[in-house]
């Protein structure tokens, strides 16, 4: 009985033209590479057909190039990766399977630093990386392979084409578990290929406060991915166990806390749509990827005086922007930004004698 219903899937599944292997499991390998890259490229051709590519061969180029930085190190080497923008002023972006990897347009707008893409893409890597999509379509298509076997007939309506498949799973979406490993994934991602360790902490938390101010509504970008708030949570706390130094405490969209041990330096304005918090998040991660390079060398520290802003370098590292707001009684941008270069250096030279305390402040 059982050789013979072996034998009555085989048959059903040829008859139905799938170039995936026969298995007991529904999500045991249904889908060959080339199945996944074939659905992949088809569903990416429907979208871009539908939205049209950004004419911007800047920001096309800048985006796959940060894209190609993550994917050289997502641990997934058996694919080509593409990285696109769509002509769309939605906040979103989208992975097919078999790495063909979509931003919106609005998410440019949205997001238009490389920290922050970078998070975005490191997510989007994520899911292709896990091949969740995938393994979604797999588990669909065991269970109506079944079926048509059992019904003997019914199978291909219920089945489908690929890229169909493909174009659904991704409207549906993913489970909570998918959505939790693309996320970890996205902070593993962009800390190995050099991204700034805090780049999803920003773009969760422009997510949180974007929802907030939206009434709590889900829209573009929250119809398939985790509660911003809930992301936001938990990508610090993975960022807490990796031991990410310098740290941010976060008093209040307006006030935040760069610091490591007994160092500390406080940002206590936002300036136009970028909080004080956004600000912190990009001052740690310079920060940590400085101490990355090894001994810090403090007089690479320097200031670069635009009159209304000011611009702190390490070496080849915009460190932070301070503007006349922040200035307070220094009086100028400038003169601020000579005395935070001050501070750096003095935390650089703590970082290299080992006399910064290790004592963390709670959150």
């Amino acid at each position: 009985m059982k050789k013979r219903f072996g034998r009555l899937f085989a048959a059903v599944a040829l008859a139905l033209g799938l170039s995936f292997a026969y298995a007991p499991h529904a999500d045991a390998g249904l889908i060959s590479l080339q199945d996944e890259i074939k659905m992949g490229r088809e569903t990416g051709e429907k979208y871009e057909q539908q939205y049209g590519l950004l004419q911007d061969s800047y920001q096309q180029a800048r985006v796959n190039r940060i894209g190609q930085r993550l994917a050289a190190v997502c641990g997934r080497n058996d694919i080509e990766y593409t990285f696109k923008v769509l002509n769309c002023d939605e906040v979103n972006a989208f992975a097919c399977p078999g790495g063909f990897i979509y931003v919106y347009s609005g998410l440019l707008d949205f997001m238009p630093t490389d920290t922050e893409l970078a998070g975005v893409l490191g997510h989007e890597v994520g899911h292709v990386a896990k091949k969740h999509t995938v393994h979604q379509i797999e588990k669909a298509l065991g269970a109506n392979i079944l079926l048509a076997a059992i019904s003997l007939g019914t199978g291909s309506a219920a089945i489908g084409n690929l890229s169909s498949l493909a174009a659904s799973a991704l409207m549906s979406g993913f489970s909570r578990t998918d959505e939790r490993g693309a996320d970890k994934e996205g902070v593993n991602n962009t800390i190995k290929a050099g991204f700034n360790p805090y780049a999803m902490l920003i773009t969760s938390s422009k997510l949180e406060d974007l929802a907030a101010k939206n009434g709590g509504g889900k829209g573009g970008l929250w119809s398939s991915h985790p509660d911003p708030e809930e992301r936001y949570k938990r990508v610090s706390q993975q960022l807490q166990k990796l031991n990410i130094e310098p740290a941010i405490k976060v008093v209040d969209d307006n006030h935040a806390q760069v610091y490591e041990g007994n160092w500390t330096f406080d940002i206590n304005n936002s300036i136009g749509a970028t909080k004080a918090k956004y600000r912190a998040f990009e001052l740690a991660g310079n920060m940590y990827t400085i101490r990355q390079r090894g001994t810090i060398a403090p007089n690479y520290f320097v200031v670069y005086d635009n009159g209304s802003s000011a611009d702190i370098y390490y070496d080849d590292i915009q460190v932070l922007r301070l503007y006349t707001q922040d200035a307070g009684s220094f009086g100028s941008a400038g003169s601020y930004a000579r005395a935070c270069s001050e501070m750096l250096k003095d935390w650089a030279n703590k970082v290299n004698n080992g006399t910064i305390s290790n004592k963390k402040k709670k959150k």
